[in-house]
């Protein structure tokens, strides 16, 4: 299917624990060639803040994601598959993991805890060593706006601003993986200026 197209009638497949073996088997056949994944986290949000004294801001910000995904569960991980060229696979393209509820740069924080299934490392360093191990490419939308001029705000004005139609409802991990690998081809298309920014994050 052509970039930055999805046809209605495709949905976004919701799995929890009852089909989560069966999901999984169709992403690892999907994966192999389809290996741009969209992703994105619904969780609870920020409730605490770290004290104490910190080496810089950048510091700061990486103990305060620590803390709170450390202390918070994921309540929605979304995963949308395309190819190299942006197409997505026929049939179902985009997974939506569902999680208990529990009211008690974060979406990757939560995606290295439920891959190894441990604490945030207490260092910024470590964190980015274990990032780079599952996720050696990494491409952020709010990044590459940067480079097209009349981009701003969030991910569905930027999709309306790229007459991108949101498939699902809004906040939900699904639909919003989606609609993030939805706007990064589309921005790839438009914008030929981000090529050069993508070059240069992926030397």
């Amino acid at each position: 299917m052509p970039a930055a197209l999805v046809e209605n009638s495709q949905v976004i497949c919701e799995v929890w624990a009852s089909n989560l073996e069966e999901e999984m088997r169709k992403i690892r056949e999907i994966v192999l060639s389809y290996s741009y994944i969209a992703m994105d986290t619904e969780f609870p949000g920020v409730v605490v803040r770290p004290i104490g004294e910190f080496r810089s801001s950048i510091d700061y910000q990486y103990q305060l994601l620590r803390c709170n995904v450390d202390l918070l569960k994921i309540i929605q991980l979304g995963l949308t598959f395309t190819n190299e060229k942006g197409e997505y696979p026929s049939g179902i393209n985009t997974w939506q993991f569902n999680f208990k509820f529990n009211l008690t740069g974060y979406d990757f924080g939560y995606m290295v805890k439920l891959l190894t299934d441990s604490r945030l490392p207490e260092e910024e360093h470590e964190f980015f060593h274990i990032l780079n191990l599952f996720f050696p490419s990494i491409y952020d939308v709010k990044y590459l706006m940067k480079s097209c001029k009349n981009l701003k705000g969030g991910l569905q004005e930027v999709a309306d601003q790229l007459d991108l139609q949101r498939i699902g409802r809004q906040h939900q991990a699904g639909s919003d993986s989606l609609l993030t690998g939805m706007a990064f081809f589309r921005m790839k298309e438009e914008k030929m200026s981000i090529l050069a920014i993508i070059n240069n994050m992926q030397q």
